[in-house]
């Protein structure tokens, strides 16, 4: 049998991790616990948060409880959501755009090819920046995606359109590309060595 404390924490800690309303029988169910327990624990622990003054409460919401932000916090919430959010842009994520920017519009598979390595996960947090979106899908077996930039994209770049992009001269494509083959041999090397 489950000791009261550790319900407490246990309760507090499905609550918070799933965010969104948890009914009080699958609460009851993962705990191994009566649901009138369950209950019972859970409107003690929204007295105590009430009663302490603290900025998260849980409530009810039929038969089912959830965390949320006590309500005079929400003035607070408002700032924190009204300030730009501060996107750091790893030499991979840069690198990704740059080929998106240059090429679109561009398929998952031309990237990875460009790039030499899978990309989905970056595609994704490029996609959440909204620096690229889908613009459409390839007339081809599959249909896969076509990548864009965004107007985020110009944006953040200072660019009035992608014509803006500056332009690599055929020296620094050239350079690029021995750079990339010198890499892609260390690596070769570094593996087969």
């Amino acid at each position: 049998m489950m000791q009261r404390a550790e319900a407490v924490r246990a309760i507090e800690g499905i609550l918070f991790a799933m965010g969104d309303s948890v009914e009080v029988d699958k609460i009851a169910a993962a705990l191994e616990m009566e649901e009138s327990e369950v209950v019972d624990i859970l409107e003690e622990m929204a007295a105590r948060y009430e009663s302490a003054g603290r900025g998260i409460r849980i409530m009810r919401l039929e038969n089912a409880y959830q965390m949320s932000t006590a309500p005079e916090i929400y003035e607070y919430l408002v700032r924190i959501a009204k300030q730009p959010k501060k996107i750091r842009l790893t030499d991979v994520l840069l690198e990704t755009l740059s080929i998106v920017a240059y090429k679109q519009p561009v398929t998952k598979a031309e990237i990875e090819k460009i790039r030499g390595v899978s990309c989905g996960h970056v595609v994704s947090r490029l996609v959440d920046y909204h620096l690229i979106e889908e613009v459409g899908r390839l007339d081809a077996p599959g249909r896969p995606l076509l990548f864009g930039t965004t107007e985020e994209f110009l944006r953040t770049f200072g660019v009035n359109s992608i014509e803006e992009l500056p332009t690599i001269s055929p020296v620094q494509i050239e350079e690029f590309k021995q750079q990339a083959e010198a890499e892609a041999n260390e690596a070769v090397s570094a593996v087969t060595g």
